[in-house]
C-alpha cells in the first residue's frame, strides 16, 4: 500500500465538505479557506530556499515562472492570470499574490494547468525537494491531482477585489460598495496607518453622516477602482479632488464581521487608532441587523406605514400624479405647482417610496411596477403642502429629453401617512440633493 501525507487526505474531507449543497462555492462558504490555506501548505512543502538570498522562496515564485507562452506561441489561461495576479496593486507580498492566484485559478476552472505546466518545467520543479515535497512524490502528486479536478468541475464564485488583506490572512473581511452622487463635501475625517486608510469619524451633517453607509473604524479599500492599499497621508483627498463633480464608487472595508465580532487582521489597527484618537467610537452600521425581530416588533411594522424591502425600509405613501410646470422649478412653484397636480383629481396609488443613497425610487405596492426613478442631482426642490393637514409633499424633478413634449420640470406629489412621515421624507430627499453639484 502506498504511503499517504495527511495533508492530502484533510484536503480530500475539505473538497467533500465543499461538495456537500451541490450549489456554487462563494465566500461565505466556511470550508473554503480551510481548502485554500491546505492548498497552499501542499504548494510550500519541501520549497528549498537558496543559499544565499534575502528573499525568503514561496510558491508564488514557482508559478509566476512558468513560461509565458505555449509550443505555438499563445498566451494559455495560466499566464494570463498570473499577469492578471501582478497588476493587481492591493497585494504587497509573494504570500498575498499566492493567494489571490489560488483563488484566481480556482474561480477559472484551471488550477489543475498550473500544476501540470510547473510538473513538466524542470527548471522550476528543481526548488522542490524530492524527499519532501508533495509535487515531486509520484505516490502523492496523482491523488493530488484527481482532488485538484473535482475541484477544477466545482463552480467557484468569488470576489475577486476584496483581497486586500491576503498578505495578511485567508480571513476575508465584509466588502460593500457604495455608490454616492456628485457632492461637494463627502465629510469623512480619515487617518493612515499602515497603509490603511480608516475612519475615524463623520462630519455633522455631511453626505457621508446622512446617508451612513460608512463607519468610523471601517477601511476605505478603493475610490472609483483606484486602491488605496499601501496609501500615504493624503492620497485618498488627491483622489477626491481628482473626481470632483463625479458620481463616486467607494468599496468599503468592515471593521465588523457577519457575526459581529472584529476582523481579526484589524484588531491591532484599532487598538493603536484607539491609542491615539481615544474618541473614536466603533459603532456597527446597523446594530440590530442581526438581531431577529420580536413578535411585538413585526405586528408594529405591519401595520405600520413602513415596510421591508429587499433588506430596507421604504415608506408607504400615496401618489397623487405630477404634472408639467414649465422652465422654472425652484421652491417658489411649489404653492402652485401642488394644486396643478391635486386638481386633475387622478386616482390615488398606494406606493413603495425608496429613498436610497444615490436616487429615489417609487413603485406600485401591489403589482410592484416601478412609477418613476430619479437621482438627486435630478431633483431641484422639495417641500410640503400645508393644506389641509401638512401631510402631503412633492418635489420637482427636471424631465429627461426623452420625455415627450418636454417643457423643462414636473412635479411629483405624494402623500405621507402622518406629519411626522412626511417631514422625514422631505428632509431626507432634500438632504439627498443638497449635498449634490446639481446644474441646469
Amino acid at each position: 500500500m502506498a504511503p499517504k501525507d495527511p495533508l492530502l487526505g484533510t484536503l480530500k474531507v475539505c473538497v467533500l465538505n465543499l461538495q456537500s449543497n451541490g450549489q456554487s462555492v462563494t465566500d461565505l462558504n466556511p470550508h473554503l479557506s480551510s481548502c485554500c490555506e491546505l492548498l497552499e501548505l501542499v504548494l510550500r512543502k519541501g520549497i528549498q530556499q537558496p543559499v544565499v538570498s534575502l528573499v525568503q522562496r514561496d510558491y508564488w515564485q514557482c508559478l509566476e515562472q512558468i513560461p509565458l507562452h505555449d509550443m505555438c506561441g499563445r498566451l494559455p489561461a495560466v499566464s494570463l492570470a498570473v499577469d492578471q495576479t501582478k497588476a493587481c496593486k492591493k497585494l504587497l507580498s509573494a504570500q498575498g499574490r499566492g493567494r489571490f492566484l489560488l483563488r484566481l485559478a480556482l474561480s477559472r476552472k484551471i488550477l489543475p494547468q498550473f500544476i501540470n505546466h510547473l510538473l513538466h518545467t524542470p527548471r522550476i520543479l528543481e526548488w522542490y525537494c524530492p524527499t519532501l515535497s508533495i509535487i515531486r512524490n509520484e505516490d502523492y502528486v496523482e491523488p493530488f491531482m484527481s482532488l485538484l479536478l473535482v475541484l477544477s468541475h466545482m463552480d467557484f464564485r468569488l470576489d475577486m477585489e476584496n483581497c486586500s488583506f491576503l498578505d495578511e490572512s485567508w480571513l476575508l473581511p465584509v466588502s460593500e460598495i457604495y455608490e454616492v452622487v456628485p457632492c461637494r463635501e463627502i465629510g469623512l475625517v480619515l487617518r493612515y496607518l499602515h497603509g490603511r486608510v480608516f475612519v475615524l469619524e463623520l462630519s455633522p451633517g455631511s453626505q457621508a453622516s446622512v446617508d451612513r453607509f460608512i463607519c468610523p473604524g471601517d477601511v476605505i479599500d478603493e475610490i472609483n477602482g483606484t486602491s488605496l492599499r499601501n496609501s500615504k497621508n493624503g492620497q485618498a483627498g488627491v483622489v477626491l479632488s481628482r473626481l470632483k463633480g463625479c458620481p463616486l464608487s467607494i468599496r468599503v472595508v468592515r471593521w465588523q464581521q457577519q457575526d459581529g465580532t472584529v476582523f481579526r487582521p484589524l484588531v491591532k489597527l484599532l487598538r493603536t487608532l484607539r491609542t491615539d484618537n481615544p474618541g473614536l467610537q466603533l459603532t456597527p452600521l446597523t446594530p440590530a441587523a442581526s438581531q431577529p425581530p420580536s413578535k411585538e416588533e413585526t405586528a408594529s411594522s405591519s401595520s405600520s406605514s413602513q415596510c421591508l424591502k429587499d433588506g430596507r425600509i421604504v415608506y408607504i405613501v400615496q401618489y397623487l400624479g405630477k404634472a408639467n410646470i414649465g422652465m422654472f422649478g425652484g421652491k417658489e412653484v411649489l404653492q402652485h405647482s401642488i394644486p396643478q397636480v391635486l386638481h386633475k383629481n387622478l386616482p390615488s396609488k398606494e406606493v413603495l417610496l425608496d429613498l436610497k443613497e444615490t436616487h429615489v425610487t417609487c413603485s406600485d405596492k401591489n403589482t410592484q411596477t416601478q412609477e418613476f426613478e430619479h437621482h438627486y442631482p435630478e431633483i431641484s426642490c422639495v417641500g410640503r403642502y400645508s393644506k389641509p393637514d401638512y401631510t402631503t409633499l412633492a418635489f420637482c424633478v427636471a424631465d429627461s429629453p426623452e420625455t415627450p413634449h418636454s417643457t423643462g420640470f414636473s412635479c411629483v406629489v405624494l402623500k405621507a401617512s402622518s406629519i411626522k412621515e412626511c417631514e422625514d421624507i422631505v428632509c431626507r430627499i432634500a438632504t439627498g440633493f443638497k449635498h449634490t453639484e446639481w446644474f441646469v
